[in-house]
């Protein structure tokens, strides 16, 4: 596997996108180009979560798939050791949208670009996202085509345009009533609040500008296939959120598989040992999701086996097997 950090942009630091590329072998695919899938952490848009990164990448790396992990722009530079409390969230403009949403796209569009040198099947990348992760991919599954990314980066649309996305927990409605679970929870009441303010700017966007920002309510035609999953335990991003995305890909007859497990707190990531600091964050039934997702992207992303291996069918075209 070749594992390295690229800086997506020269004069930052921050905003990198590194690479889990599985090696070629002429006992696997033989320099044939695999299909990707590009990783976006949670975070509120404050921080990009470790649980939600690395150990995702190498699930789907270990379904065959090279992957990646963008770190994208959030409001504390992803800075190891500026603690949530520190945070002056609304303070950098660089954090807030569309930032990440084009951060995304130079990731798309920089993996294409080098797809023949990685043996990537350019035309088979997926996106995956937690939590704001979850929103991030879904704010660009509905905007891939729209001049907030041709535009500014001078390339046809069809540079950005994903051939999935799998979400997890998402936020997909900014507009949506009951926004988390307890009103009367301070933790979760301060963390939306900071949330506002980072991707935003201010704790009260204009409704225009919520439902741009709104993936539930700019899906159409164009809308890549989806799988989504959620716990209906979580208390900081309500289920109602999935099943509004799931609703609306149903109205646009866009191809999705919803999953809800019952139990399960906010941010289990994988829901195994291999993501979690704390027993809170194992659960036995939410972590059949990437065995799930795997099913669902084989229908669309299967590797390029051959019918029989390279080796037998030569030995048969020598005759050297009956």
């Amino acid at each position: 596997m070749l594992s390295e950090t690229i800086r997506l942009y020269p004069d930052r630091d921050d905003v990198t996108l590194t690479t889990y590329l599985l090696a070629d072998s002429p006992e696997m695919l033989a320099g044939r180009v695999r299909p990707a899938v590009i990783v976006c952490p949670g975070g509120a848009y404050l921080f990009c979560s470790d649980r939600e990164g690395e150990p995702i990448a190498l699930r789907f790396a270990a379904m065959g798939c090279h992957a990646f992990v963008l770190r994208y722009s959030v409001a504390n530079r992803n800075r190891p050791d500026v603690a949530m409390e520190d945070l002056v969230p609304g303070a950098d403009p660089l954090a807030r949208r569309p930032s990440a949403l084009r951060d995304l796209g130079c990731a798309m569009a920089l993996v294409k670009d080098r797809a023949a040198e990685w043996k990537v099947d350019a035309d088979r990348i997926a996106i995956c996202g937690f939590s704001a992760g979850g929103h991030l991919c879904a704010d660009y599954a509905t905007h891939w085509h729209a001049p907030v990314l041709s535009d500014h980066f001078g390339r046809a649309p069809e540079t950005f345009r994903p051939v999935a996305a799998i979400l997890g927990y998402p936020v997909t409605d900014y507009l949506m009533e009951r926004w988390h679970e307890d009103e009367s929870d301070p933790f979760a009441k301060r963390l939306h609040e900071m949330n506002l303010l980072s991707f935003f700017g201010t704790v009260s966007p204009s409704r225009d500008v919520l439902e741009d920002a709104s993936p539930a309510r700019r899906v159409d035609g164009r809308t890549p296939p989806m799988f989504l999953w959620a716990t209906s335990e979580d208390a900081l991003v309500p289920v109602e959120q999935t099943l509004r995305m799931a609703a609306a890909l149903a109205q646009a007859k866009v191809p999705f598989e919803a999953h809800v497990f019952e139990s399960g707190p906010h941010g289990l990531a994988t829901a195994k040992q291999a993501s979690a600091s704390s027993r809170m964050e194992l659960d036995r039934d939410a972590a059949q999701w990437m065995d799930l997702a795997e099913a669902w992207l084989e229908k669309r992303m299967a590797l390029p086996l051959l019918d029989k291996p390279a080796w037998r069918e030569a030995a048969e075209a020598a005759g050297e097997m009956r």
